[in-house]
């Protein structure tokens, strides 16, 4: 989708309802105990955000080969070292913290890092063959190391957003309307967008624009919740959507 039409996510958004504590908020609550709990919702946040990390890497100069094992080292030291339970996050953001940590392990334990065989003791699946194909999609000699990681970080929270949309639309047996319905998603609609759809299925144009609209709060409040899922309190929500829709405009 064209970042560059976007409509603002935040505006007439519902405030989340339940802060989800089972998971950035949950593993800094935990602090030195570094329950089973927090392990777990640690584990899933690095799953989900691991390859803007990788990105930055790239970014940085390292090849491919190191920037996998790079990436697979330093979440097997994080996930295994309790690390989590000695560092303070930048602003309460799992990314901020997330960055901090790689670039100091980067500087100062990587070399120790690379005498071990690759890819043992890792502990977290990362879809590391796939990660080249992406990078080689990303901006070209436009963005920092810092800007790229963060964009990307943007684009996945967005990308996770519309899995769970597309989720959603399949469970309530509605996957077609949703894929016809997806260019007007996070755009305006072009000219005659509405009648073609209604046309394709039969639909009034009127039911079209109420299911589009529909659709639509549906990803805002799912894109909401996956940036609830990596801060600290609710009150940080609004910003770091201020901060994704000011990241997605970066390199446009």
């Amino acid at each position: 989708m064209d970042s560059s039409k976007a409509e603002p996510i935040s505006d007439r958004t519902p405030a989340v309802g339940h802060f989800l504590t089972t998971h950035w908020s949950l593993v800094l609550k935990a602090g030195k105990s570094y329950s089973t709990e927090a392990i777990e919702a640690l584990e899933e946040l690095c799953k989900a955000y691991w390859y803007p990390l990788y990105v930055y890497a790239r970014r940085r100069g390292v090849t491919k080969e190191d920037a996998e094992d790079l990436t697979q080292a330093f979440f097997t030291k994080l996930l295994e070292s309790r690390l989590i339970s000695k560092v303070r996050p930048v602003g309460g953001r799992f990314r901020s913290f997330l960055l901090t940590t790689f670039q100091h392990f980067m500087r100062d334990e990587w070399q120790k890092q690379r005498a071990a065989k690759r890819g043992g003791g890792a502990v977290l699946s990362l879809d590391l063959i796939q990660a080249d194909e992406r990078y080689a999609h990303e901006p070209v000699d436009r963005l920092s190391a810092d800007h790229l990681y963060a964009r990307r970080w943007a684009h996945e929270v967005l990308e996770k957003a519309l899995d769970g949309v597309r989720q959603e639309s399949v469970e309530e047996g509605k996957e077609a309307i949703f894929d016809l319905l997806l260019p007007s998603l996070a755009e305006s609609p072009e000219d005659g967008f509405y009648k073609s759809v209604a046309a394709k299925t039969g639909m009034t144009m009127g039911a079209v624009s109420v299911s589009a609209h529909r659709l639509r709060l549906k990803y805002r409040r799912r894109v909401r919740e996956e940036i609830a899922r990596t801060v600290a309190t609710p009150a940080d929500v609004e910003e770091e959507l201020r901060d994704l829709m000011g990241l997605l405009r970066i390199g446009s």
